[in-house]
């Protein structure tokens, strides 16, 4: 089990770092557009560079061509699952500490099965009274930043990534839909390509371009500094690149349902390195009691409601 775990926890490790480089960024004045398009044309950068420099030219001719073909759908996907779901993340961090913004996110658990229904999908119920505790956990953890700020910081530091959190599987079910067929509104994509995760990526990621564009005319933010340039490619590289693949690679190296859920909970470690992480570099003061007793809920929540699905 070490060998999935170590892996896994390597991986929120370096997860974390999105939600503490887009605090640091915040508190620098860097302006949260830039914070969340910036990222994603350094994801385009090296997700294009990528598969030059290791010889897969073939697959990115492979994914442009697809993207070319159904354009309309990539762009809606990637607006949805990488646009609509990273402005969230980066506008509220604006507003709340990283680690609040990552207990936040955990309730993505919560969004996903939901998210399954309304693609008209079976879900399993096994473990559901497990995301009751998330949900009182998250609940705490941004209640108890009312001592230090005021309701609608609360409200704007929240709300974003709760839209993030349905955005994101909204986004890659799409994707998941659009392979299976079986839907008169979603294209049915008849492709190998799309059996590659890198290349799912890569078109999520320029599809999601226009929406930065839109987003960037509309908000016209002041030019971002040099700082926020390093910053967001840091995010791309330790986030998009090194944690996915650290937990792709556990995920594959699993041999059970069971043992997929357990790498799976050991995202919630996310939400300790992010508050490990805020105060030893960013000066953060440890939270209030109710804050580490909403974070803890969280954490056993999604531990428990994982575990539970992967149960036989």
């Amino acid at each position: 089990m070490l060998k999935l775990l170590g892996p896994g926890l390597l991986a929120a490790l370096f997860f974390s770092s999105t939600f503490i480089l887009n605090r640091a960024m915040s508190l620098e004045g860097g302006h949260w557009v830039w914070s969340a398009s910036l990222r994603y044309l350094w994801m385009t950068l090296f997700l294009v560079i990528g598969p030059l420099l290791i010889g897969r030219g073939r697959l990115l001719l492979d994914a442009l061509r697809l993207l070319y073909r159904y354009w309309r759908f990539w762009i809606v996907a990637g607006t949805v699952g990488f646009g609509v779901f990273y402005a969230g993340i980066a506008f509220a961090a604006s507003y709340a500490p990283g680690w609040v913004v990552a207990t936040t996110w955990q309730i993505t658990v919560l969004a996903s099965p939901l998210v399954l229904l309304l693609y008209g999908r079976r879900v399993p119920l096994r473990g559901v009274a497990f995301t009751v505790l998330i949900f009182v956990g998250v609940l705490l953890v941004n209640l108890s930043e009312m001592h230090a700020t005021s309701w609608r910081e609360v409200i704007l530091g929240g709300l974003p990534v709760l839209i993030a959190a349905f955005a994101y599987p909204l986004g890659l079910q799409l994707v998941w839909e659009a392979r299976s067929g079986g839907h008169t509104r979603i294209p049915h994509i008849v492709d190998p390509v799309l059996g590659d995760s890198f290349a799912r990526v890569l078109l999520l990621t320029l599809g999601s371009l226009p929406f930065w564009l839109v987003v960037i005319l509309a908000t016209q933010p002041p030019p971002p500094s040099a700082g926020q340039w390093m910053n967001t490619a840091l995010v791309a590289l330790l986030s998009g690149v090194v944690a996915t693949s650290l937990f792709v690679y556990a995920r594959h190296q699993a041999r059970n349902a069971y043992e997929l859920a357990a790498v799976d909970a050991t995202q919630a470690a996310e939400v300790l390195f992010a508050l490990a992480g805020e105060m030893l570099l960013l000066g953060a003061a440890f939270p209030s009691l109710w804050g580490v007793l909403g974070a803890g809920l969280t954490i056993l929540g999604l531990i428990l409601y994982l575990l539970a699905q992967g149960k036989r």
